[in-house]
């Protein structure tokens, strides 16, 4: 049976893309959990509707993307000892995450033959098990020593796409990294640097030396994870590479402003994704994503609109994934936002400007609706209802 998603009466629709933040329209249709159309509601086919959402006036955007998270196992996390943290996630308005190594594995291996098996193994599992219907791309190998290209082929051949953060292993050179993540490349997997100072025992400084000469894919939390490299550093690692420029909660929030505006100081914030780096030794952060949002357009001077922008389309291009965007064709993930309760701006984007957190009435991933009113979020003014 087809199912058909109708949601009418939007007041804002965020696009997720930079050259359009906001598309003038006010409802969305989908099919079988992707958008066929959007605009007037008097110009589209709502006809037939198996699921009808009345946003009653909020803003629809993309369901937001973490660019780097660490999962190991279902919803559990060992870092932490904790469960239920991507299901919370998913309650801040997260829908796909990206793992950057499931490097807090217990008795991770660390020999090549048990990296690929690891490397395989995750990737089949949250495949096969969006938690809270949270699209996590696992198996994100961990680089070690002794590592040979064929190693690299067969995981592409089993579906593994990422490597996990460089680094984190016991490849920690650039020369070394470089001839790794070359391989990786050849076989259509990205790559992602630690970058900064360590962030777990056996970790180590990876400074702008080692990641311009690694020549990864992405610069994994630019502004440190947690230590930040120093700004000048920094801004060499923008100037001089065209590799994603990943953001993230876990990191120094003055590095995080800085390397956002060398981003824009080039033209090219395009290359800004954000993340959280959780499950992290500061904890999960089920708000992460909307709390980097708010901090870099309230103390980065970024319209809101744009913000969202890092956390949406901005990551979906880089990450090559369907969703991320408000496009005909593109994944049916959307988070209802509405400025919190009592907030004193007049709007959500006003809100966010002023460094507000916003309000989360409904998920919905693969035009179905995975959450309604958020049980993290602070209340929003309005919420949708299905229908």
């Amino acid at each position: 049976m087809t199912e058909k998603l109708v949601i009418r009466n939007i007041g804002l629709v965020l696009s997720g893309a930079l050259e359009a933040p906001i598309l003038d329209a006010d409802t969305i249709v989908a099919i079988d959990g992707r958008i066929i159309e959007f605009g007037k509601l008097k110009n589209c086919d709502t006809d037939d509707a198996t699921t009808t959402i009345d946003a009653h006036g909020v803003t629809v955007a993309p369901g937001l993307i973490d660019s780097h998270v660490h999962p190991v196992a279902g919803d559990w996390t060992p870092r932490q000892n904790q469960t239920g943290w991507i299901d919370s996630s998913m309650h801040g308005g997260v829908t796909t995450m990206i793992s950057a190594g499931e490097v807090h594995y217990p008795g991770r291996a660390k020999d090549p033959e048990g990296v690929v098996a690891l490397a395989i193994t995750a990737q089949r599992a949250f495949s096969a098990f969006p938690v809270g219907g949270v699209k996590v791309h696992g198996g994100a190998p961990i680089l070690e020593q002794g590592m040979e290209e064929e190693h690299f082929r067969r995981m592409a051949e089993q579906g593994v796409k990422l490597l996990g953060e460089i680094g984190l292993g016991s490849v920690k050179a650039g020369d070394e990294a470089k001839i790794m993540v070359d391989w990786a490349r050849k076989y259509g997997i990205q790559s992602t640097i630690h970058t900064g100072g360590p962030s777990i025992p056996g970790s180590g400084l990876i400074d702008k030396d080692v990641v311009l000469e690694a020549g990864a894919d992405i610069i994994g939390h630019i502004n440190g994870g947690h230590t930040s490299l120093p700004h000048d550093q920094i801004r060499c690692l923008c100037e001089e590479c065209e590799a994603g420029i990943e953001i993230v909660h876990n990191g120094n929030e003055n590095s995080a402003l800085y390397a956002m505006r060398i981003a824009r100081e080039l033209g090219q914030t395009e290359r800004v994704i954000l993340g959280t780096d959780g499950p992290a030794g500061s904890g999960v952060q089920p708000l992460g994503i909307l709390r980097m949002v708010a901090m870099l357009s309230s103390l980065g001077d970024v319209p809101a609109e744009i913000a969202f922008c890092f956390a949406t389309g901005n990551t979906a291009r880089m990450r090559e994934l369907d969703c991320g965007l408000i496009e005909a064709g593109r994944a049916a993930d959307f988070v209802f936002l509405d400025k919190a309760q009592h907030s004193p701006a007049r709007d959500i984007l006003e809100s966010v400007r002023f460094g507000d957190i916003p309000g989360v009435g409904m998920v919905i991933i693969d035009g179905k609706i995975a959450s309604g009113r958020s049980r993290n979020t602070p209340p929003a003014e309005n919420i949708p209802e299905q229908i």
